[in-house]
C-alpha cells in the first residue's frame, strides 16, 4: 500500500510475519509451484517458462512502488506512463488469454491463481491485470500475516488514529442522517446501497437510483480451521508460504470461477488457504496450528459446503481432514450480518470488471464525491476496488480535504 507503509503502524504493535514464499500452488501430480519475493528463485521453479516469466514481470520490478502507485489509483494521468502504458497493454487481457504466453502448466497455473482473486471469470478482460499485480506484489515483499491476529492491524490503526487526536464510536448504529454528529463532511465506509439508505434525504433520487443498479458479484464460503499439526501437503515445501492456491490447473481454475458466474457450485473449487500458525506461533498451542481457506460461491448461496472444501483440498494434502480438530463454518448469509457491506457475501466490494473498475459505484469525474458536497464514499466500492491497502479511503480523504475549507461543521440535514 502506497499509503499505509507510511504510517508508524509498528509504534503502536504491529508487526509483520512471513514465510520463505508468498504462495504455493500445489498440483495433483507433481511438485509445487512457490512465488518466491526472488525472481530468479521463481523463475527457477517454472522450467521452459522461466525466460518468459521474467520478460512479463521484471520491468515492473525497477520501480514497484512507482508502479504499484499508479496502479492503486483513480483514473488519472499516471507519473510513470511508459509503464503503465506496457502494463495496459497486458493486463487488458484476460487471465486465459495472458497464460497462453506460457507453454506449460505450472507458470499458466501460477498467474491464474493469482488473477482468481479478482473473483471474475478468468476469461474476463483485466483479469490479466489483477493476476499480474499479485505477482508483482510477491516479489516487493513476501506476503505476510499480522502476529497476533489481523486485529491487531485494526488495534494499530485506531491506536495511530488516537494519538492524533481522533475518535472512534463503535456500536451506533447508523440508519440516517439524525444519527450522525454536526461535521463539515461525511464519509462513507459502506456499501452503495448502504449510502443511498442512510442519505436518503440529502441525495437526489436519480444519483440513488444509479446506486442501486450496483453490482457485488459472487460471495464467499469459509472455513476456519483447528489443526493438529501442519497441514500434509504432497509438497511439503508448501509450509513455507502464508498463502495456498488450491484449484489445479489453469483450465481447472478457469472452469471453477465460470461455473460460479453461471449461479453453480463447482464440485471442485478454487480454494484460496492462508496457514497462519505456521508464520506465528503465537496463533496456536505448539504443534498445532490454525488456517482458513475460502471458495467463491454465487451471491447469497446458504449451501454448506464444507465437505466441497476439506475435499478439494484432500487432493493435494492427503490426511487433511484427519489433521482437523475442530472447524468453524461461514456462508454468505453469516458475511452480511457479520458486515452489511459484504452484500451477498461478496468482500470485495463489488464487482471490478471493466464496465464497473473505475466507475465505482457509478460513473463521476470524482468516484470518491456524491452529488451532496459534503457526502463521499470511501469503501471498497470506490477505486481501486477491494484488498487491504486503504487506498479508497486515501484518495477520498484527498476529495474531502479539498471541500473541508469551504463547510461549517453543521447536521447533515442542516
Amino acid at each position: 500500500s502506497p499509503y499505509l507503509r507510511t504510517l508508524p503502524l509498528e509504534r503502536h504493535g504491529l508487526v509483520w510475519d512471513a514465510g520463505e514464499a508468498s504462495v504455493a500452488h500445489p498440483f495433483a501430480d507433481g511438485p509445487a509451484v512457490l512465488l518466491r519475493r526472488s525472481l530468479d528463485a521463481t523463475m527457477e521453479e517454472l522450467g521452459g517458462d522461466a525466460a518468459t516469466y521474467s520478460k512479463l514481470v521484471r520491468p515492473f520490478l525497477k520501480d514497484p512502488e512507482g508502479f504499484l502507485g499508479d496502479a492503486l489509483a483513480p483514473l488519472r494521468l499516471p507519473k510513470h506512463p511508459l509503464t503503465m502504458l506496457r502494463f495496459g497493454l497486458l493486463g487488458l487481457r484476460s487471465a486465459v488469454g495472458l497464460g497462453r504466453r506460457f507453454e506449460g502448466e505450472r507458470a499458466k497455473a501460477l498467474l491464474a491463481g493469482c488473477a482468481a482473486h479478482s473473483v471474475l471469470p478468468l476469461e474476463k478482460p483485466l483479469t490479466g491485470a489483477l493476476g499480474l499485480v499479485f505477482l508483482i506484489t510477491a516479489h516487493v515483499a513476501n506476503w505476510p500475516v499480522v502476529r497476533g491476529g489481523s486485529q491487531m492491524l485494526a488495534n494499530a490503526l485506531v491506536a495511530h488514529l488516537r494519538s492524533l487526536g481522533g475518535e472512534l464510536e463503535t456500536g451506533h448504529w447508523v440508519r440516517g442522517p439524525a444519527d450522525l454528529p454536526p461535521a463539515k463532511v461525511y464519509l462513507f465506509d459502506t456499501s452503495p446501497d448502504q449510502l443511498a439508505r442512510i442519505a436518503e434525504d440529502v441525495l437526489p433520487g436519480g444519483y440513488r437510483k444509479r446506486l442501486g443498479k450496483y453490482r457485488f458479484g459472487p460471495g464467499v464460503f469459509k472455513l476456519d480451521w483447528a489443526l493438529d499439526g501442519p497441514v500434509p501437503w504432497k509438497d511439503p515445501r508448501c509450509l513455507e508460504a502464508s498463502t495456498v492456491h488450491v484449484g489445479g490447473t489453469l483450465g481447472e481454475i478457469a472452469a471453477a470461477e465460470a461455473a460460479v458466474w453461471r449461479g453453480e457450485h463447482p464440485e471442485r473449487p478454487f480454494v484460496l488457504m492462508v496457514q497462519q500458525a505456521d508464520m506465528d506461533a503465537s496463533r496456536a498451542p505448539e504443534g498445532k496450528r490454525t488456517g482458513y481457506g475460502y471458495c467463491h460461491v454465487p451471491a447469497g448461496s446458504d449451501q454448506d459446503l464444507t465437505q466441497v472444501v476439506e475435499r478439494q483440498v484432500e487432493r493435494f494434502a492427503p490426511g487433511f481432514r484427519d489433521r482437523i480438530l475442530a472447524r468453524h463454518v461461514t456462508r454468505t448469509p453469516d458475511l452480511e450480518a457479520h458486515n452489511p457491506n459484504y452484500v451477498g457475501g461478496a468482500v470485495t466490494g463489488g464487482v471490478a470488471d471493466m464496465f464497473q473498475l473505475f466507475t465505482r459505484p457509478v460513473a463521476r469525474l470524482n468516484p470518491y464525491s456524491t452529488p451532496n458536497p459534503r457526502v463521499f464514499l470511501c469503501s471498497a466500492s470506490t477505486p481501486p476496488g477491494g484488498g487491504v491497502h486503504g487506498m479508497c479511503g486515501f484518495y477520498a480523504a484527498e476529495s474531502a480535504l479539498r471541500r473541508i475549507p469551504k463547510q461549517t461543521a453543521r447536521g447533515l440535514l442542516e
